[in-house]
């Protein structure tokens, strides 16, 4: 595995309005990542990302995430198919956190527990409640 790294600004203009990425990560090295859908805009999933997971996902036009789970670095749809072929990255004003627009492959979901999106419960009088 490589060291990947990006470039710290101290300027809050230059981070905010500039043209340069220079992603924010926290204390553990990581940055949130919010993936969805870029045909339909569904919310797939929010996992994380190192500074090795976004380089890969730029290098390579599929998404890569962090585990921290696993404490390891992981290819979305390496072992279920559901690679997920990136067709923009947006970074947010402060950029802290990103936006991955995917198509996803295999059978289109995001999920390991097989739904379609990890955002398949709703709260109802505290309770949660699957909706698929």
């Amino acid at each position: 595995m490589t060291t990947a790294s990006f470039p710290q600004l101290t300027s809050v203009e230059t981070l905010e309005r500039g043209a340069v990425l220079a992603p924010r990560f926290d204390a553990a090295g990581l940055i949130a990542a919010v993936t969805t859908h870029a045909a339909t805009g569904e919310v797939l999933m929010l996992a994380w990302m190192n500074a090795e997971a976004l380089a890969r996902t730029l290098e390579t036009g599929e998404a890569h995430y962090f585990s921290r789970a696993r404490g390891a670095l992981w290819r979305k749809g390496e072992t279920s198919g559901q690679v997920q072929a990136v067709k923009e990255i947006r970074v947010d004003c402060d950029q802290d956190a990103v936006w991955l627009k995917v198509i996803p492959g295999g059978d289109g979901g995001a999920c390991h527990t097989g739904f379609r999106s990890c955002f398949y419960r709703t709260i109802e009088d505290g309770a949660l409640v699957e909706r698929g």
